[in-house]
């Protein structure tokens, strides 16, 4: 059994935290909420949300999975305004699960999870972290993306500071401990990133909710932000470039 009443923003959120990365996802459903884990082709990147039943107006479930088409999911919720309440069931007998939008219903085939890994989330002992507001990271990764395709993160015990070149242009956003949320940095440390990726995760976020970075020398980047009010999280994973010498 599965039948749940969310806010439209809600599902949307969930889109996209998870669609940047693959076109299908697994969703683990239980009397808890729910969970997708999953990791983009290139494996490059990882995604793990949850979603508590709190996020939910009504949440019934039974532990079980549902393989959902997320292209398919977009185009319906965009049919959705702010604020409207969508129905969501399950129809065993169909195998379908039942979306429904006002007087809009439609039925959506499931995909088979079977072809779909349980992903593990891998401990990573990254020593640097930095609570950054979103706002301020958005505009830097934004000024970025028009002069290169990557970016480096640097953070020290006394600043978090991003950096991007390219052929002709750089751009450079420095922001001292006093303008971060939190800041811990027993030395320096340096990573660079693809900015594609770096900045589909932290589009999400909205204006000044903030956006945790832990962070090593060349090695992933960890990235934790909450959604639905608190009722969510997410938390990214993503590969370095290393730099060739």
């Amino acid at each position: 059994m599965f039948t749940a009443k969310v806010k439209s923003e809600i599902i949307k959120g969930i889109i996209d935290v998870t669609s940047p990365l693959v076109n299908e996802a697994k969703f683990n459903i239980s009397s808890k909420g729910i969970s997708i884990r999953a990791v983009d082709p290139a494996h490059v990147a990882m995604v793990d949300l949850e979603l508590k039943s709190t996020a939910f107006e009504e949440y019934k479930a039974d532990d079980m999975e549902l393989g959902i088409d997320l292209d398919k999911l977009s185009g319906i919720m965009k049919l959705a305004n702010t604020g409207d309440s969508v129905f969501l069931e399950y129809d065993e007998d169909s195998n379908r699960l039942v979306v429904k939008i006002g007087n809009l219903v439609r039925r959506m085939g499931l995909i088979d999870t079977a072809g779909m890994p349980d992903s593990k989330v891998p401990h990573l002992d990254l020593p640097a972290k930095a609570v950054v507001k979103a706002s301020e990271l958005i505009k830097g990764v934004r000024a970025s993306e028009a002069v290169s395709d990557h970016l480096s993160l640097c953070v020290d015990k006394d600043s978090f500071e991003l950096f991007a070149e390219g052929d002709t242009d750089t751009v450079n956003l420095k922001l001292p401990k006093s303008l971060l949320v939190e800041l811990h940095a027993p030395g320096k440390f340096k990573s660079l990133f693809s900015i594609d990726y770096f900045s589909n995760m932290i589009k999400p976020v909205k204006n000044e909710d903030p956006i945790t970075i832990n962070i090593g020398n060349d090695n992933p980047i960890r990235v934790d932000f909450d959604i639905a009010e608190k009722n969510g999280h997410v938390t990214y994973l993503l590969a370095p470039r290393i730099e060739s010498e």
